[in-house]
Order: C-alpha cells, then sequence, then structure tokens
C-alpha cells in the first residue's frame, strides 16, 4: 500500500489527573501508518496469515469504536414487538480506577447483552453511579476538595475506562445518586415511606464508628466489633436515628423467595437473613398514672393469636426508655432493680386489644433474637408463667383446651370459638388492616436504621418544628439540596449543622420557625431503586413512569458481588415490594435471575511472625526449586495465600497494564473462562486458562486462514465431489456444530457457565481444525459450524470476532447464505439448531483419553452422556474401545462435566 493514512490507534495515556485519579486505559489518537506496520483486512483487504500481537492489537483499533457504534445505533423504542430483556450489572462506587473486578462483573454483563441482541431481544444494558458515601467525603477532607467535585471527576476518568475496555453500555439512561434529579426522587420515595407509616424517628442505641463520626447498620460491623470500612472499634451511642419498618414486609419477602429460580444460595442468605415470621409486633401506648406518656412501643409476641391474654410488657435492663431523653426515665430509675423482674408504675395500653397490662423490666440481659421488648403471654410459656405469678400480676386465661387436643380462643372479643391455627390468621390481619401491627415478622430481624451523621448523601426531607413535631417536606419542594459548605473536617455532629442559612427553615404546615434534619440517608437506600430509574431516567414528573417500568421490570438478570447478598439484595426487594403496593409498578420481585460473582484474588506475601504484607520482589523464591517454603529477603518464614487484591497487600493488579499486554478480548476471554462466575479467581498468569485463551484466539484465526486458503486453489466448491469418507466427516461437523449451538445456548441463558461454553466452543474448534483440505473446499457444512463458531464468539470476543466474520465473508465462491447476507458478526442472528438434529436422536462425539492422552472419539447418544457407567460400556462395545482397552485394566473412569471428554486411568 502507498503513501501514508491518518489511522486510529489507542495508547495509554501519559499521566493521569491529579489526586488518585487515573487515566483511562487507553485514548483515540492519531498517527501516521508506516507500509511497514502490518496490514489489517478490514482495512486493506490482505488477510494476514497469522494472529500475531500486532495482529491483536490492530484489530481491537480498528473494532472498538465499530463495536461501540453498533450497538448505539441499534436502539429501538419501547414500542417495538421485539422481546425485551434486562440486563444489570450493579453500578460503582466511582473511586476513579477500575479494578479487576470491575472488569470481571462488566465483561459478563456486555456478554449477555450482545448474545442477547443476536437472539434478537431488545437490550437494555445501563450504567451509573453509586455515588454518595463516606470514601468520597473522606477524600475531600483529606484533600481540602469538594465532594461534589471529586466524586465528578472520578465519574468522568471511570467512564473513559469503562469505555476503552469496549464494554456497549446504554450511556444514554446514566443516573448519578449524587445529583438532585436522581436525589429528590430518593426523598420522594422516603415521603412515601413516612405517609405509610413505614418511616419513623426514634431513640436507639447505634453503632457508632469514632473514626468516621457516623451511625453504622449492624450488618456494617464485622464480628471482632470493628467497622467494615474504617477498621476502628465501634461503640455504643444513644443517638435519635430514622428508620425504615422493613419488619412489616418480612413475611412477604420470605414467602416470594419460592417464587424465585435459585440464586447460587443467595436464596438461602435471604432466608436466613429474615428468619422464620412466627411472630409479629403490636403497638402500645406507654401511660403514668393513666396519663399518656407520649411514648409509643412496638412490643413482639411470639404466639400473636393469644395476645388478649397477655399479663405484662417486658423490656431489657438495656432499653432506650432507661437510658435516653424519655419523660419516663426516672420512674423506670425509680423501678429499677439489676438481676430480678421489677414491675413499673406505667402501663401499656395494646392499641388493638384494648387493654392495659404492666410494664416490667426484665432481669434478662438479652431475649431471642434483636428483641428489646416483649409481651408476656402466661398461657403459652413457662416462663411468662412464672414471671406473673411472682410479681402477683392479673391476666385473663384465653385458651380452652380440648380432648382431642385441640385448643379454641375464649375471652378474646369476637375472635372467640376460632382455632389457634384461626385466630393467629384473623388476629394479625385484623392488626394489619388497622395498622397497629400484626405485620409476621422474625425475632432476629430489626427494622433498617438509615440516618447518617455525615455531609455526602441525600438530605432527610423532614424539618422539626417546635409545634407540629417532625413534618415532610412537601413534594413540590423536592429535592432538597445539599448546602455548599467551606470546608469539611469529618469530627463532631453532623457538617450539615454548620450550614446555619440552610438549617433554620419555615415549618411547611404551620410557617412557624423550623429546623432541618441534619442526618443523611444511608448510601443503601440510593441503590435501592435505581434499577426503576434506569427504566425512565429523564423523567422530570416522576421517579419513573409506570408504563416505562412495566416493561423492563422484572430485570431479567442481575450480577454482582455475593458480598451484597443480603443486605443490598433485601432492601432492594423491599423496596419493590413497597412500590407495588403504592401502585408504582406491577412487579413485586425486582430481578429474576440473581448472577453472584465471585472474587478476583491475588497471591499475598506476609511475614510469619508479624503478618506484614510484602511486595514480591522482596520475597526469596530460590529455595522453592527444591520444594521449601519461600523466606523474606531479609530472612524469616512468609506465609503465602490468595487474597482480595487491594494496594495494601500488594497484590493488586492493574487492568491497564493487563490490557496493553494481553489485548481486550484477551482478557474478557480470561475472565470467562477461568472459572464459572460465581468462583472465585486466581489471578495466575502461568496458569492454562491464559495460555489456553491466547491458543484459541489463534486457532480461530487459523481456522478462516484455511478456509479462504482452501478457496483460492482453483477448484470451485462442488459438495458432489466429497466421497463416502468426506460426507461422513461433514456429518460429524454438522453434529457438533449443533451440539455446540444446543449446548453455548444453554450456558447463556440457564447457568450462565461461560468456561463451559467456551470449553464447547474450543471443542468445535478441534473439529473444525482436523478437517481434510477436501472437506474445507466443498463442504458447506464446515463453512456454517466455522460462521456458527464465529457467531458464537462474537459476545465475548467482539473485536477478533468482528474480524474473523469479515475475512469469512469475503472467501470465496461461498456456499453457505450465513456468508452471502452482508453485515458484521454483532449485528447476525444467533446460531439455531437445525430442525433436523432436534428430529434425531441426539448424540455426542466424546473426546476418549487413556492416561491422559488423546487416542480417538466415540459417538453416544446425549441423553446417556452424562452417566459415567453407560459411557463405559458403550466405548468399551465400541471398534475404539476393543482395540485400546478390551485387554486392560481400569482402574477409574473420569467424566467431564464441562467438555465433550472420557478419560479412562489404566495400569500400564
Amino acid at each position: 500500500m502507498q503513501g501514508s493514512v491518518q489511522r486510529l490507534v489507542l495508547l495509554p495515556l501519559a499521566a493521569a489527573r491529579s489526586g488518585s485519579i487515573t487515566a483511562p486505559l487507553f485514548r483515540p489518537v492519531a498517527s501516521l501508518w508506516r507500509p511497514s506496520t502490518r496490514t489489517l483486512f478490514s482495512e486493506t483487504g490482505v488477510w494476514e496469515k497469522e494472529y500475531r500481537p500486532e495482529t491483536r492489537r490492530r484489530v481491537e483499533e480498528w473494532w472498538h469504536p465499530r463495536v461501540m457504534a453498533q450497538w448505539k445505533t441499534d436502539v429501538l423504542p419501547e414500542g417495538s414487538d421485539r422481546k425485551k430483556f434486562y440486563v444489570l450489572s450493579m453500578f460503582p462506587y466511582p473511586s476513579g480506577r477500575l479494578h479487576m473486578g470491575h472488569v470481571r462483573v462488566y465483561t459478563i454483563s456486555d456478554t449477555i447483552g450482545h448474545f442477547q441482541r443476536m437472539r434478537g431481544h431488545q437490550v437494555l444494558n445501563p450504567m451509573g453511579w453509586d455515588a454518595f458515601g463516606l470514601p468520597a467525603e473522606n477524600a475531600a477532607i483529606e484533600r481540602g476538595l469538594d465532594p461534589e467535585q471529586w466524586t465528578k471527576s472520578n465519574i468522568e476518568s471511570m467512564r473513559e475506562q469503562l469505555d476503552s475496555l469496549g464494554l456497549c453500555f446504554n450511556w444514554d439512561r446514566e443516573v448519578t445518586t449524587c445529583l438532585p434529579d436522581y436525589y429528590r426522587w430518593t426523598q420522594y420515595l422516603f415521603i412515601k415511606l413516612l405517609e405509610a407509616g413505614l418511616a419513623y424517628q426514634k431513640e436507639a442505641v447505634v453503632n457508632w464508628d469514632p473514626i468516621d463520626q457516623t451511625v453504622l447498620a449492624d450488618e456494617q460491623v464485622d464480628e471482632n466489633g470493628r467497622s467494615w470500612r474504617s477498621g476502628a472499634v465501634v461503640e455504643q451511642k444513644l443517638l435519635t436515628q430514622w428508620f425504615i419498618k422493613t419488619t412489616d414486609y418480612a413475611k412477604p419477602l420470605l414467602d416470594a423467595l419460592a417464587d424465585l429460580p435459585e440464586w447460587y444460595g443467595v436464596k438461602a442468605m435471604q432466608a436466613n437473613w429474615i428468619g422464620e415470621c412466627t411472630g409479629c409486633y403490636f403497638d402500645f401506648k406507654l401511660k403514668v398514672n393513666g396519663e399518656e406518656s407520649g411514648e409509643t412501643l412496638f412490643a413482639y409476641s411470639f404466639a400473636p393469636e393469644v395476645v388478649f391474654g397477655a399479663a405484662f410488657l417486658a423490656i431489657l435492663p438495656s432499653h432506650r426508655l432507661l437510658h435516653g431523653s424519655s419523660a419516663l426515665r426516672p420512674a423506670l430509675e425509680r423501678a429499677f432493680e439489676p438481676g430480678r423482674d421489677c414491675v413499673t408504675e406505667i402501663t401499656a395500653q395494646n392499641l388493638f386489644t384494648g387493654h392495659e397490662i404492666p410494664l416490667v423490666i426484665s432481669h434478662k440481659e438479652a431475649f431471642d433474637g434483636y428483641l428489646d421488648t416483649v409481651i408476656g403471654i402466661p398461657d403459652t410459656s413457662e416462663e411468662d408463667l412464672s414471671v406473673a405469678k411472682a410479681l402477683n400480676l392479673n391476666w385473663t386465661t384465653v385458651l380452652n383446651s380440648h380432648e382431642d387436643g385441640s385448643q379454641t380462643l375464649i375471652n378474646s372479643k369476637q375472635f372467640s370459638g376460632l382455632t389457634r391455627e384461626q385466630a393467629f390468621d384473623s388476629i394479625t390481619q385484623k392488626a394489619r388492616e388497622q395498622r397497629v401491627g400484626g405485620h409476621l415478622t422474625s425475632s432476629k430481624l430489626r427494622d433498617w436504621l438509615i440516618s447518617r451523621q455525615r455531609y455526602w448523601g441525600t438530605p432527610i426531607p423532614v424539618v422539626h418544628c417546635g409545634s407540629c413535631g417532625p413534618v415532610a417536606v412537601p413534594e413540590e419542594d423536592l429535592p432538597v439540596t445539599l448546602p455548599k459548605l467551606p470546608s469539611l473536617t469529618g469530627k463532631g455532629a453532623s457538617p450539615l449543622e454548620a450550614a446555619h442559612e440552610w438549617v433554620n427553615c419555615k415549618c411547611p404546615r404551620c410557617k412557624g420557625p423550623a429546623r432541618r434534619e441534619t442526618d443523611t440517608m444511608d448510601t443503601f437506600v440510593d441503590s435501592a431503586w435505581y434499577y426503576f430509574r434506569y427504566t425512565d431516567p429523564h423523567n422530570p414528573d416522576r421517579p419513573f413512569g409506570r408504563h416505562q417500568a412495566d416493561h423492563w421490570l422484572p430485570v431479567d438478570v442481575y450480577i454482582g458481588g455475593k458480598e451484597h447478598a443480603v443486605m443490598h439484595l433485601y432492601y432492594a426487594r423491599f423496596l419493590c415490594h413497597f412500590c407495588k403496593d403504592q401502585g408504582l409498578v406491577a412487579h413485586r420481585e425486582p430481578f429474576r435471575k440473581l448472577l453472584v460473582q465471585g472474587l478476583i484474588k491475588g497471591q499475598t506475601f506476609k511475614r510469619a511472625d508479624s503478618g506484614q504484607y510484602l511486595k514480591r520482589a522482596e520475597v526469596d523464591f530460590t529455595g522453592c526449586i527444591a520444594d521449601e517454603e519461600p523466606v523474606a529477603l531479609g530472612g524469616g518464614r512468609v506465609e503465602v495465600t490468595w487474597e482480595k487484591m487491594s494496594k495494601s497487600k500488594h497484590n493488586g493488579l492493574d487492568p491497564q497494564e493487563v490490557v496493553q499486554q494481553y489485548g481486550v478480548d484477551t482478557v474478557r476471554l480470561y475472565v470467562l473462562y477461568a472459572a464459572p462466575p460465581e468462583q472465585d479467581i486466581l489471578w495466575n498468569v502461568k496458569t492454562d486458562a491464559l495460555p489456553g485463551v491466547l491458543r484459541w484466539q489463534a486457532r480461530l484465526w487459523q481456522l478462516v486462514t484455511k478456509l479462504r486458503g482452501a478457496r483460492q486453489l482453483g477448484d470451485v466448491p462442488n459438495p458432489s465431489l466429497l466421497g463416502k469418507r468426506e460426507l461422513e466427516e461433514t456429518r460429524r461437523i454438522w453434529q457438533n456444530k449443533n451440539y455446540a449451538v444446543q449446548q453455548v445456548t444453554s450456558h447463556f441463558t440457564e447457568d450462565f457457565l461461560f468456561n463451559a461454553a467456551i470449553s464447547r466452543l474450543m471443542g468445535l474448534t478441534n473439529t473444525l481444525s482436523s478437517a481434510t483440505v477436501k472437506v474445507v473446499q466443498h463442504s458447506v457444512d464446515f463453512e456454517e459450524a466455522l460462521a456458527a463458531l464465529v457467531m458464537m464468539t462474537a459476545p465475548m470476543a467482539p473485536h477478533l470476532a468482528s474480524e474473523l466474520w469479515a475475512g469469512l465473508c469475503q472467501v470465496q465462491n461461498p456456499l453457505s447464505p450465513l456468508l452471502k447476507q452482508g453485515g458484521d458478526v454483532l449485528q447476525q442472528s444467533w446460531p439455531k439448531v437445525d430442525p433436523e438434529y432436534l428430529e434425531a436422536p441426539d448424540l455426542v462425539e466424546l473426546s476418549v483419553l487413556i492416561n491422559n492422552k488423546p487416542c480417538g472419539k466415540v459417538t453416544v447418544p446425549l441423553q446417556v452422556s452424562k452417566d459415567t457407567a453407560q459411557v463405559q460400556q458403550l466405548i468399551l462395545d465400541s471398534p475404539l474401545g476393543q482395540k485400546l482397552l478390551s485387554q486392560r485394566s481400569i482402574k477409574r473412569t473420569i467424566l467431564s462435566p464441562r467438555t465433550a471428554l472420557v478419560n479412562f486411568l489404566i495400569d500400564e
């Protein structure tokens, strides 16, 4: 090629932005092409016969902008008759730098998105930013920056990095939780919860992080009593806090799990988190000398059906009423004697039964689970009976026992005469209707504490008025935006207290002086509904339109880390149930399938004596040759483990460096092939996974080279020239192609075993690689199998597959209509299994190994292909088995669960 032309080259950025903001992986720049540079078929029409690193780089440079453009141009209106598919990956915190965990989860979502588009679906694969929270605020404090400035700069950097990886998101639906056009609707949903009686404020003993100066939920404290983020020993502190009454939805959330597909153990984790919902809370008003005190309590009953037989209400000595600012505290302190049950002068009126019972301070340090207030009912508890008798309390018997062992209710108003089972349902339902309790929940579940004493979060839309009490900000006045603060210190009270003009306001109800709530919301509130906003991200009038949400929801596949299996998923499910009850959406459950991903772990080295982490360069491995353990260069034993990648552990991996060395497609294939998604990946470039995918890409390239070369031999392709042996060979190719299409499609839709899908494609690659020249020259089955192979590779390695497809579609004298229809590979329809294959007995071609050495192949029926005993017998009866195994002693037969392979271990 003569002269020079402008071309697009992706080069690493020379420098990062200030602070810890990092550069994107690549930046497009113009450079001059020189004749010595290898050519690319899509540019020049000259096919490079080998897939070398330079070829790979040129392929990715050329196809990167084109793959991105194809995704953007295939957006249809929501009225389209194409079936929808919503693939969602958990949105990231904008730290400014991608890590390999990000690469893994977004490669999975991108792969699924491309696959579903090729199946003809209208795909939504959105991306946004979980942008509020402590890390940005702490970083701003350390650097004297505005957290908004810091966050937006990080978002810009990370978005460029995601683009440079060729990840195809619907960026026109981007959401950012720290922007007012998003958190306005977080505040709107909070007000709806408040109006429904599901958001409330009370004094509570909370977990206080003395370093981050904020409250932590129980789930944010580890088993050693330390903060999940700062590592500080958590203190107990009594504060007035905002809660969301998730316990009211415990039973519906538990029951709904039964209708969901298996979630890789997460359903069991959710069920265990919720607990058995066999009891409920009832609401009580507290009185002193017959006068209402203004205090209310939620008290748990293990047997709601006999609530009319309550004798007392018991609280723990650690209860907030004994330690907070309640007016009842003096009366409780007068009655309290450590180590014994104490009757107080306070009574509690059950708002459901109307009965008043005495308030008792229990001698116990804990009740069952997280309970601090329980109803004592002597009829069903020997312990409660003992307490009531010891304190000379009166109660009403409410159970009538019959000779057959059954029990019915007495002295229970309209519920008298019902069996206990009937009364359980009727009483709890009636209490729910009267909004005085009755929601079935477990004793181990607490309400969701959402208050945080920090600046960088969604302001709670409430003002506190001396006359009216807490008052919600009117919807028309939303959003309550964060004020600009001159500086952040992270010490003392909430930073918002310093914004005097913002804090002091007028009461929306009486117009008198009031103060804004200065706590902000936990970031889990923001992420509890973001999947809704993606369906209608620019709606200025509502958080989302009902039509748009109903069109896209539920999410078809939700992808993210297993560390979010409890808290985030529970809160997101709760809010979806609530929105269904509010008439905002038709679906109660937000996520149909969940795909949890394991970690990518790096090798760590730490001193056995001190636990200090060492860099690899600080470790002496010379003794490892003689099977000795490595030692530190300065002496001392070193422990070698695999742990979550971290700078502090010196085991992190920069995606930029990996991509520059191996290419985008190689990294994508590696993270898909190294392990099933739910398992951890132990990153080691010397393992079989990385070399394996590098070899496979080269072999795919060689197959296209092989076909192009065969068609240039001069003969016009003519299937009638194939003899009996070649026809048998083409039949095997046809069977292998259909089997691969069947298996890969199943892996992409059912179990998401992308590693198994790649193994199956590698198997088809082997079959095609062994094809004779005559078959390659004259067989339409070879052509169509190779076309299917490239198409099925495309979602996982879109750049390579796009170039392979371009090379395929320009072979001389193509036989298959597939190669004549035009369009790039990602615009093709996903391969389908031929009807003839479905009608014929399903067969699988198994590779037979003897002592790990390939010896041939045997075809067996699909229905027995996973049965080791039957497979062994069929192979022993085959000509291959008769020849190689009939006189041998078989020690063990290993049938691969992932690939069509069986290995016989025999005595030599």
